[in-house]
């Protein structure tokens, strides 16, 4: 998963003042005849009233990002599924990976919970509570068609990329190779555009949204998948049971109906049964 550092200072000036106003505005907002409480069906205890708060990092296509002046994507489309079962609207809130990924921004009550195509790993297992897995993420080795490399096993010896602090990078790291850091999975396709790179080891999803791009799948294709074992979930506080019983309900009816399958195909690309349902770790 992205860790998505380097964001500029302004923008995280910018972010932490919302967070900061978002606080304030949830401890003020007590109970005020008829414009929302914060007590949601099943007992669900929310940071601000009639809005269910959900921290991110942006953009992370095809997870969250902003599309025509809002933000979209598969974690914000099931989210809105968790929102709806509580009777209140999702509110996003753009933060650095690093505040929610230690619980921080959840603790501070800045959110209810935390989406952006988080791996579940025993290390975040320490400092928030992880839903049930919805995603089975696993890596993409794509490569230039030019390059002549088929597999990952043919990454030795040649010019391969991957975005600084993921666990594609953390990966290739693991198999004795030494990838260019990028700090965006953008720069991470561009460096393969231009040549930099004949190839980058990155999240399938991010891939499968570069490769909707006719340019991109005409110069480009996937060598190999790579299963790590990596699965994403959504986050809450710790001791936060009746949110996480309620996010774990809505992932679950979602896929019995069919609604998560149609998410799937709209935000992912062709519906693979093993990615979208993982065993729960």
């Amino acid at each position: 998963m992205n860790t998505h550092p380097g964001h500029r200072a302004r923008i995280l000036a910018a972010t932490t003042a919302t967070a900061g106003l978002l606080l304030v505005a949830g401890c003020t907002s007590t109970d005020d005849g008829g414009s929302g409480k914060k007590t949601a069906p099943g007992g669900v205890e929310l940071v601000k009233a009639g809005k269910l708060t959900t921290c991110t990092h942006l953009p992370y296509p095809p997870f969250q990002s902003e599309i025509d002046g809002k933000v979209q994507g598969f974690d914000v489309s099931l989210i809105d599924l968790v929102a709806k079962d509580l009777g209140v609207k999702q509110d996003i809130v753009d933060q650095p990976f690093e505040n929610f990924k230690t619980g921080g921004s959840l603790n501070a009550g800045q959110c209810d919970l935390a989406a952006a195509g988080m791996t579940i790993t025993e290390e975040r297992k320490k400092n928030v509570d992880f839903s049930d897995p919805y995603f089975n993420a696993t890596q993409a080795v794509l490569v230039d068609k030019k390059s002549g490399i088929s597999s990952f096993a043919g990454l030795k010896g040649k010019k391969l990329g991957a975005q600084a602090q993921t666990t594609g990078e953390d990966y290739a790291k693991s198999k004795g190779l030494d990838p260019v850091s990028f700090e965006s999975s953008d720069a991470v396709l561009n460096g393969l555009r231009t040549g930099q790179v004949q190839a980058v080891v990155i999240d399938y999803p991010v891939v499968q949204g570069w490769l909707k791009d006719k340019a991109n799948a005409d110069a480009f294709e996937v060598a190999e998948q790579i299963n790590t074992g990596e699965q994403y979930g959504f986050t809450v506080k710790k001791g936060n049971t009746k949110l996480l019983a309620a996010i774990n309900k809505a992932i679950a009816d979602a896929k019995a109906d069919g609604t998560y399958k149609k998410l799937y195909e709209q935000w992912i690309g062709p519906y693979d049964e093993s990615a979208a349902s993982p065993a729960a770790s």
